[in-house]
């Protein structure tokens, strides 16, 4: 992406400097062959100095460079760096940066250095928000990131959304903030700058909190196949299907008790799980009677039998078996009731 090498360009902008302020940059940005990046603590006890006395020599020495003869000389450097910028968004999480322009990971910190050092760019640090990220327009960077925080709120809180539908709705947001017509792999980069919205493995997007995102355990990965699937499967399947969509080792067994534990499930036949946002009921083949007979009032066993098996995968028998007893009373009609 680069013309030219940073590696080159930072060793002619530091050689200028004083012997002191030459190692103090190296060692904050890790310039060395090793990338060592340390602490103003641990270069201050080299030097017998304070860590504030460090971060001034810090902050004079990259002063010294802008104001130097070598700064002025790389003014191709300068605006090949900003065109680089300018093709990721104009602005960008410093993670996509690191990732997309450096050529090798020993380029990292020079890159880093380099957009620190030179005017034309500018950083704002990770806060609750928003990764650390770099921009060379300020009015694109605070449009972009009131139309993340817009597009975060108008998520529902669990909700997944394949990934074209999630960037058209961010390329609205960003419509009312003035920010118009930009290419999907733009977006993408500036939905990498929120710490609030992420994709989970499957490449759906949606807020980070939710564990439909955020995946931590086989549940959450259980949840997925089987949305992935669309309709009820065994645990041992669903065990196999975690295997293969996200290459995690997950035991039949294990499975089964996390699907029990977990109020996003549905026992709806033996071993075979739903998930509860589709319309299934938790409960045992009785408790499903009662619930439909609730909602829809008398009804004939034939009724009842093509109700319950929506929801369960159950023989005729086992219903039948069920409407047995105190809790459910057969009219003069033949229809069922709840018992009063």
């Amino acid at each position: 992406m680069l013309s030219f090498s940073p590696k080159t360009v930072t060793k002619e902008l530091l050689a200028g400097l004083p012997e002191r302020s030459r190692k103090v940059l190296t060692d904050r940005f890790g310039l060395s062959t090793k990338s060592e990046q340390r602490t103003l603590d641990a270069i201050g006890k080299e030097y017998g100095i304070t860590r504030e006395r460090i971060r001034q020599i810090e902050h004079h020495s990259l002063g010294a460079v802008r104001e130097s003869e070598a700064y002025k000389a790389h003014a191709a450097a300068w605006e090949d760096l900003k065109r680089a910028i300018h093709a990721l968004g104009g602005v960008v999480a410093e993670e996509t940066v690191l990732a997309k322009v450096p050529k090798n990971d020993s380029e990292r910190n020079h890159i880093v250095f380099l957009l620190t050092v030179s005017h034309h760019f500018n950083d704002k640090r990770e806060d609750m928000h928003f990764k650390t990220r770099w921009h060379v327009e300020k009015e694109l960077a605070e449009a972009v990131e009131r139309a993340l925080s817009n597009l975060y709120e108008a998520i529902e809180p669990t909700r997944l959304t394949p990934e074209e539908e999630f960037l058209e709705l961010f390329a609205k947001h960003l419509k009312q903030e003035g920010v118009k017509n930009r290419p999907g792999d733009v977006l993408h980069h500036w939905l990498l700058i929120s710490k609030k919205v992420g994709k989970n493995p499957l490449g759906e997007w949606g807020r980070v909190e939710s564990p439909h995102v955020r995946i931590k355990n086989t549940r959450d990965f259980a949840y997925l196949a089987l949305k992935r699937h669309g309709s009820p499967m065994h645990f041992v399947e669903v065990a196999k299907a975690i295997e293969k969509l996200f290459g995690k080792m997950a035991h039949p067994a294990t499975t089964h008790n996390e699907l029990i534990k977990d109020s996003r499930f549905v026992l709806v036949g033996r071993g075979l799980y739903a998930l509860k946002e589709w319309g299934y009921e938790p409960g045992v083949v009785r408790d499903v009677i009662r619930s439909v007979l609730a909602r829809e009032g008398p009804l004939s066993r034939e009724e009842i039998i093509e109700r319950v098996k929506r929801e369960r995968y159950v023989k005729d028998a086992t219903i039948a078996v069920n409407l047995q007893g105190g809790m459910f009373t057969r009219m003069p009609d033949g229809k069922y009731a709840l018992t009063k």
